[in-house]
């Protein structure tokens, strides 16, 4: 049973593999020179307050990575977390739920005083527009979307280990696939209305151009919506939700207040990039194999009796291990985390050229940018490792000097 299941994630690591080769965009960065060109027609006050700002931000977040790490990494590499789980009730299901939630539930209390302190660097760098009411009310939506996500997962995956205790690592190897999959059309329709209202936009000039704009490119969308972002933030962004018949163009309304509507419709070509070239679905694919992976590994991982016996259970599949395995996630949550950037900018660097290509504006294009990294405070020259660490997109100054870069090659 081990030797198929070894040879089951080894066919799944591969086919990651050749997916990430053949199918993401790797491309070279701008020159530096191009780069600093860029930076020096932004403004140097403002640089330097948004540089102020990452350093307020800074130690929270670090210290919420370091305090999730070390919870984890306490409670899953010890007995206290079986100890801990062992106090729950003793039936299977009620275990394993519940202890998802207590751990779910004490990962949020303790980053909660960071995650407050944050918002309080937010309002004073007029970024958040919140009041404590409303900011507290979206903590406690994230938080019940996440328990929720999570019972149903331990549910499904002890039920398996009950039924199916042979064969249990195969079939929830294929769900946890099945469930990336789904999640990825639903998410856009079921989770982000929690979070904010999405209406329509009014027929307009700037509505029939974005839609000419997305019939031009072949993209087909269901319709554009406004979303109010303002009730929380004085970020702007746009994007592209959904797939298939979930497809629609989102615009926030503080893009509109503050970009003209060549500018506007900049951003939204770059997000067509994304659904032109299937990003949503490749990031699924890769992430429904990545979660069938994880699932074998899981399994394989029960060998190890080391590690079992430092986590003091004997089973990675009783609930008591549950701290084990959510130790392990997030070992592996960070460790693979700069490489899933890595990717992420090859990605977001093809739709800033597929924008480039579609409107043929490449002075809008860094106008645009420039706008993005002002409003939202965005670091336009991160330091190199926290760039190389944490950084989902190229900076501002990169995709400014690909604009410029564009511009010079036609």
């Amino acid at each position: 049973m081990r030797t198929t299941a070894w040879w089951v994630l080894a066919a799944l690591v591969v086919a990651v593999g050749v997916i990430l080769v053949f199918l993401v965009p790797w491309a070279a960065t701008p020159p530096r020179s191009e780069q600093l060109a860029a930076l020096g027609t932004l403004p140097a006050d403002k640089v330097a307050r948004a540089r102020e700002f990452h350093t307020a931000l800074r130690p929270g977040s670090y210290g919420a990575l370091l305090l999730g790490l070390a919870l984890s990494v306490v409670l899953g590499l010890t007995p206290l977390g079986a100890r801990l789980l062992g106090l729950l009730p003793a039936h299977w299901l009620a275990r394993g739920v519940l202890g998802g939630l207590v751990l779910v539930t004490l990962g949020q209390l303790l980053t909660l005083p960071v995650a407050a302190w944050q918002e309080t660097i937010l309002r004073r760098y007029g970024l958040s527009t919140r009041d404590w009411g409303s900011w507290a009310l979206d903590v406690l939506k994230g938080y019940l979307l996440g328990a929720l996500l999570t019972a149903v997962a331990l549910a499904a995956f002890y039920a398996l280990v009950r039924y199916a205790p042979r064969w249990w690592w195969a079939f929830g190897a294929a769900g946890a696939a099945l469930v990336v999959v789904v999640l990825s059309f639903a998410l856009p329709v079921l989770v982000e209305p929690v979070f904010n209202t999405f209406t329509p936009m009014q027929k307009s000039s700037l509505r029939d151009s974005l839609m000419a704009l997305a019939e031009r490119d072949g993209v087909p969308v269901r319709d554009v919506l406004v979303a109010d972002a303002s009730r929380r933030t004085r970020a702007v962004n746009a994007y592209v939700s959904g797939l298939g018949p979930t497809r629609r163009i989102v615009v926030y309304d503080t893009l509109l207040t503050e970009a003209p509507p060549e500018e506007v419709a900049s951003v939204v070509a770059h997000e067509l990039g994304h659904a032109k070239d299937n990003d949503v679905l490749l990031g699924t694919v890769v992430g429904a194999l990545g979660a069938a992976a994880g699932v074998v590994g899981l399994y394989l991982l029960g060998g190890w009796t080391g590690l079992l016996r430092r986590a003091g259970v004997e089973s990675v599949t009783e609930p008591r291990a549950l701290a084990l395995l959510f130790a392990v996630a997030a070992v592996v949550g960070l460790v693979s985390g700069p490489f899933q950037n890595l990717v992420s900018r090859q990605v977001e660097a093809r739709a800033d050229r597929h924008a480039l290509a579609l409107t043929g504006d490449p002075a809008t294009f860094e106008a645009m940018q420039r706008r993005l990294a002002l409003v939202n405070l965005g670091d336009p020259d991160p330091p190199v490792v926290e760039y190389l660490l944490f950084a989902s997109h190229p900076s501002a100054v990169e995709r400014m000097a690909v604009a410029r870069t564009w511009k010079k090659r036609r």
